[in-house]
């Protein structure tokens, strides 16, 4: 078993080693090293990358059967002694949300008597999942608040390795059901102590800044979004831009953004009021012009059959439901294009199954589509103006 150099060492990026065993994992070549600085995935804490020998390292993960830290590469390494090298901006930004994420967690189970019941490390951002039904709005600031100011005083972050025997004699908020007789402890001084197998910063300031992005129910608990340092940084740089471009479109100052936007939000929300009013007048207009030329059926009742070139699907069916009510219709609408559409309806006092209708229209094009005897639409297939006229020919009313 390799020695796992990355438990007392966070900071060396650099290091030379000899290869004691070489494998093959899903087909990619592997090694391991009689001691790795490479942190294998673990804890919610994605695996370091690098070189070994100028190789790319693809993957890191821990051998079940005996502990070994297995390198997975992208090519093979002819040597035995290697020089290996970490992906430092990678491996900083892990330390800081890792570190920020025991911060984050200690302050919430200080302010909200919540404990940490989940954590993942994402590329983007991180989340914790907490066993609380329900925070507020005074707790979430709290402990973010919390969490900087423990950021802000710079407290030393040490490890070591107690038995566990001893855990009795440490303020664990939980104690891990892992192997072994040992345990791993990161301690943020007069702050927090907590069982962790991953790698951190040495002083809590250089977590930089964390950052909750959003709290949400996750089946009956509570998942926060935060980020950490670089990540915290790069996101209030992507939000400020927003934010600028905002005011800059709309000649205000950012502090009267929200004032705005809610101004130009009841605006549009009347002009789409006027607008449904006025579409819903010019659509009563046409229906009454296509029942003025409605033909007379034998069986009673007026037909009305109109094919348009392209039209939208929602208001060829409001138009045709609009003339079958005005007019005591049978209506037979179509629009064409690609995928074409068809939409017939009757008024109630009339005779007809328009899902028949629409049925023996489709049949003939392989087209879908359904609904009841007295409205039925469908579509799924290509039609010109001149086709979609031919299939209308074709119905048997």
């Amino acid at each position: 078993m390799s020695i796992r150099h990355y438990y007392n060492d966070a900071y060396t990026t650099e290091f030379e080693a000899t290869i004691i065993e070489r494998l093959t994992n899903n087909d990619a070549p592997a090694v391991v090293l009689d001691g790795s600085y490479f942190y294998p995935a673990s804890g919610g804490q994605p695996h370091d990358t690098g070189t070994i020998d100028g190789v790319n390292v693809i993957e890191v993960f821990v051998r079940e059967s005996d502990q070994a830290v297995v390198h997975v590469l992208d090519g093979e390494v002819l040597a035995d002694k290697v020089a290996a090298q970490i992906d430092w901006s990678r491996r900083l930004d892990h330390m800081q949300q890792h570190t920020g994420q025991h911060i984050l967690s200690a302050a919430f189970a200080e302010i909200a008597d919540a404990l940490t019941i989940g954590f993942h490390l994402g590329t983007d951002a991180c989340t914790i999942d907490l066993a609380i039904g329900r925070l507020d709005g005074g707790q979430i600031a709290g402990a973010a608040a919390l969490a900087n100011k423990v950021v802000w005083d710079n407290r030393p972050i040490t490890s070591k390795f107690i038995p566990k025997s001893d855990i009795s004699n440490y303020p664990l908020r939980k104690v891990p059901d892992i192997p072994g007789d040992e345990l791993r402890l990161v301690i943020i001084e007069d702050f927090d102590y907590n069982a962790c197998g991953g790698t951190h910063v040495r002083g809590s300031a250089e977590v930089g800044l964390i950052k909750i992005n959003k709290v949400e129910r996750v089946r009956g608990q509570v998942r926060v979004e935060f980020r950490c340092g670089q990540r915290a940084l790069l996101d209030y740089a992507k939000k400020e831009t927003i934010i600028n471009q905002l005011a800059s479109d709309l000649t205000c100052a950012m502090e009267d953004l929200p004032h705005n936007i809610n101004g130009l939000r009841q605006e549009l929300k009347l002009a789409n009021k006027q607008l449904k009013k006025q579409g819903n007048l010019l659509l009563q207009m046409e229906a009454e012009r296509l029942v003025e030329g409605a033909q007379q059926m034998a069986t009673g009742g007026n037909l009305v059959v109109q094919v348009y070139d392209r039209r939208d699907a929602n208001e060829l069916r409001q138009l045709a439901n609009t003339v079958a009510r005005f007019g005591e219709c049978v209506v037979i609408l179509g629009a064409a294009g690609n995928p074409a559409t068809v939409a017939l309806a009757r008024a109630r006092s009339l005779e007809g199954d328009m899902n028949t209708l629409l049925q023996q229209i489709l049949a003939q094009v392989d087209g879908t589509g359904g609904g009841s005897a007295t409205f039925a639409s469908g579509g799924g297939f290509k039609a010109t103006v001149a086709e979609l006229e031919n299939l209308f020919s074709a119905v048997a009313l």
